[in-house]
């Protein structure tokens, strides 16, 4: 009887051991990585909204601020966003500077890299099978196997200055990241919902380069 009751203890609490909990967040962890892990290159398209704070407490689901257009990406930090509507813009990055081209305006806004160097190596870490994030964020997974698919939540570590934390749904068939969002500390939000990433492997020359047209005004920040 004695070995009986010991059994079940150890049965207890091996069902309810913390490393357990663990298990699913690893698998999804494992299967992003090998969905996108050795990728040459990728191109997604895209819808990005921005909701506000007074948006979301409101439970308003008309966005004022509506894009879409495709993220070109090619290992490890060339990276260039082609946005089609409601304008066309661009934004090239290399790993060096950070070019914002605004046609309409004929103006280009050029950063160096590492000024937005957060935002930008989170970009290239997502689309690398979320690639060393466990370093940089407390890694959450807050809702599994759900309609929107696995919900996981990161928060950097050490804290941002201007991000609270990030939240991406990932496709539980594929492994695919269905949608990015990044939560400011005023409680407004900016999400990316992500079509199927292609693979590409070759593109053009000077692709992730920017070329000044001519008449257009820099503007350095």
């Amino acid at each position: 009887m004695r070995h009986k009751i010991m059994l079940l203890f150890i049965l207890f609490l091996w069902a309810w051991n913390p490393v357990s909990a663990e298990e699913p967040l690893d698998g999804i962890l494992q299967g992003v990585q090998k969905r996108y892990g050795s990728l040459p290159g990728l191109v997604v398209s895209y819808k990005r909204e921005v909701i506000t704070r007074s948006m979301a407490m409101l439970g308003i689901q008309t966005k004022k601020d509506l894009a879409t257009g495709k993220i070109f990406f090619k290992p490890p930090h060339f990276l260039r966003i082609q946005q089609e509507t409601p304008k066309s813009e661009t934004l090239i990055i290399n790993g060096e500077t950070l070019w914002w081209y605004l046609p309409h305006k004929k103006q280009v806004y050029r950063y160096p890299a590492q000024k937005l160097g957060q935002e930008m190596q989170l970009m290239s870490d997502i689309f690398q099978g979320l690639r060393g994030v466990e370093s940089r964020f407390k890694l959450t997974l807050t809702a599994e196997g759900t309609d929107q698919g696995h919900e996981l939540k990161l928060n950097p570590d050490p804290p941002w200055e201007q991000i609270d934390h990030i939240k991406l749904w990932v496709d539980p068939e594929d492994f695919h990241i269905r949608v990015l969002e990044t939560y400011n500390y005023l409680g407004g939000l900016t999400r990316f919902i992500l079509e199927e990433p292609s693979a590409q492997g070759e593109f053009e020359k000077n692709f992730f380069h920017f070329l000044i047209p001519d008449g257009v005004k820099i503007i350095e920040e």
